[in-house]
């Protein structure tokens, strides 16, 4: 959580950038991601020099030992005046990112810089900030943000991805934190899983997988309060699992050079220097020659929400995913290529459109049939219309499921509310059921995992007239596998009862000789 003040102060520099001539919300976090970036790379020399000199053992250094290379250093160029300043971002500073992702070879070898993965993204950066006044405010304000604190620059980063509200022309939009942050509780990724998310866009479920394993595995001498109560989690019991977090455990992949800077810099941010963001459009055949490992059965968690909108061309389309399912619809395609990439035994929360629930074609009928009898699904919670507005308005639910195995029965949430209103304001109100949804998931999964017997499964969730209940897999195979909550929840309808026509008709016949009656009253006085 970020204290109002740096709320404040990225408001004002958000406002400088729109007055300044940069209206794109996605340009304008780019340009801020780019300045945090150098001010970041700064802090990590300062870092490595204050090491060599208590060890005195040479540092590794990022920057050239020169003078040039020197003024490429944050601390050395923020004081510039705006057209210098300008001119040496351009010239100098922004080929220096791009350096970062190309190798070098020694007297040893070949050697990349440090923070190579993040430099291969950094090739097409520029400045796109014009006014100089704008750029001098934008290095004030980044200069004071507390950003040695790594949750802090992660809260950082999100409050400037929440004010993305245009949906990307593929179908790609931010999805909400709180309905990511219940995804990722119901998930529930250990800190030696390998996490995947085959669409990244701005790699929110990565990003905030991190902060949920920085909240879960912080004692309480790691968990300490800012002065406005906010709580904060240094997530020092993952020590022993450090270097995974850092280079093997997050995922993600996507086709949109834009987003992978932005999610390079967003997995930075939240404290992961070697997250492996990568260039692929995950249903193409290239993934078989780029990613073989990663294609199939290499992940222990996957959590997504693809693009839904379009259809693909079949004949770039990885024919084991045809194989799978025969379609062209991105959100079929994506369900099967997860499906493929998870461990057996893997677990997978992914947002579908309804129509993934109950389309009625062949390959819609081919891949619910694939996830109850040869997978176990393991539940379906159904989402409000109005979740993913002002980007759409189409209606959602989340699968979660394990790979292998074959489905029993599947538990079901009847989700009204999410804590905000269902309009384009998106307001927030009082009602919310995502607390409810999780905590009776964990409730079932207790169940499931204690072997508990289908009789007092059948006690529990049995009900479906309640918000949450399980259906037997029999019964949705029996309806060609919908998976539509609407089918198998139960409504009680209250008897309505109403007085008879005839002294209904009595009542607005004396009401209109009142009326009559006041009406001649008032026609006396005038």
């Amino acid at each position: 959580m970020l204290t109002g003040q740096i709320r404040n102060d990225i408001d004002k520099l958000w406002e400088k950038f729109w007055t300044g001539g940069i209206a794109n919300p996605l340009t304008v976090i780019e340009q801020i991601s780019y300045l945090m970036f150098a001010r970041m790379l700064d802090m990590q020399e300062e870092v490595a020099e204050r090491k060599a000199a208590k060890t005195g053992k040479q540092a590794e250094r990022l920057f050239p030992e020169d003078y040039k290379g020197q003024l490429l250093r944050w601390k050395n160029f923020k004081n510039m005046a705006g057209p210098q300043m300008l001119a040496h971002l351009k010239q100098k500073v922004f080929p220096f990112f791009a350096s970062l992702g190309r190798e070098e070879v020694g007297e040893d070898g070949t050697t990349t810089h440090a923070l190579a993965g993040i430099g291969e993204y950094m090739q097409d950066a520029d400045i796109e900030i014009k006014n100089e006044s704008v750029l001098v405010a934008a290095v004030e304000m980044i200069d004071k943000l507390p950003l040695t604190e790594s949750d802090v620059k992660g809260d950082i980063y999100e409050y400037l991805l929440s004010k993305l509200t245009t949906a990307g022309i593929n179908g790609q939009f931010r999805t909400p934190r709180h309905i990511i942050d219940t995804m990722i509780a119901m998930a529930d990724p250990q800190p030696d899983a390998v996490i995947c998310d085959p669409a990244c866009g701005t790699a929110g479920f990565l990003a905030r997988t991190m902060e949920y394993l920085n909240r879960v595995h912080s004692s309480p001498a790691g968990t300490f309060t800012d002065e406005d109560g906010n709580p904060h989690y240094s997530g020092d019991l993952l020590e022993p699992y450090r270097d995974h977090i850092n280079s093997d455990m997050f995922w993600g992949f996507d086709f949109d050079t834009t987003m992978l800077r932005v999610s390079s810099m967003n997995m930075l941010l939240h404290g992961v220097a070697g997250a492996n963001i990568h260039y692929q459009d995950s249903l193409n055949k290239s993934v078989r020659e780029n990613f073989p490992r990663q294609e199939q059965d290499f992940f222990d968690a996957i959590l997504a929400n693809p693009p839904f909108k379009g259809s693909l061309d079949e004949s770039n389309t990885n024919p084991d995913l045809l194989g799978m399912v025969k379609t062209k619809k991105t959100e079929l395609l994506f369900v099967a290529h997860i499906l493929r990439a998870l461990k057996p035994g893997g677990f997978a929360a992914v947002i579908v459109p309804d129509g993934v629930l109950f389309g009625s074609s062949k390959a819609h009928q081919q891949l619910r049939k694939e996830l109850l009898e040869n997978n176990q699904l393991e539940g379906i919670v159904s989402l409000p219309s109005g979740v993913f507005k002002p980007y759409a308005g189409v209606s959602t639910a989340v699968l979660l499921f394990t790979k292998g195995g074959s489905t029993e029965r599947v538990w079901f949430y009847d989700l009204q509310a999410d804590g905000y209103s269902l309009d384009d304001k998106r307001s927030p109100i009082k009602d919310n059921d995502l607390p409810d949804a999780l905590a009776q998931w964990q409730a079932y999964r207790e169940l499931v995992l204690a072997n508990a017997s289908a009789k007092k499964i059948e006690k529990q969730f049995g009900d479906k007239t309640q918000k949450a209940f399980v259906v037997d897999a029999r019964d949705i195979a029996a309806n060609k596998y919908d998976l539509s909550i609407n089918r198998y929840k139960e409504v009680v309808y209250e008897e309505e009862q109403y007085d008879p026509p005839k002294e209904i008709l009595e009542r607005l016949l004396r009401l209109e000789d009142e009326i009559i009656t006041e009406l001649k009253a008032l026609e006396g006085m005038l």
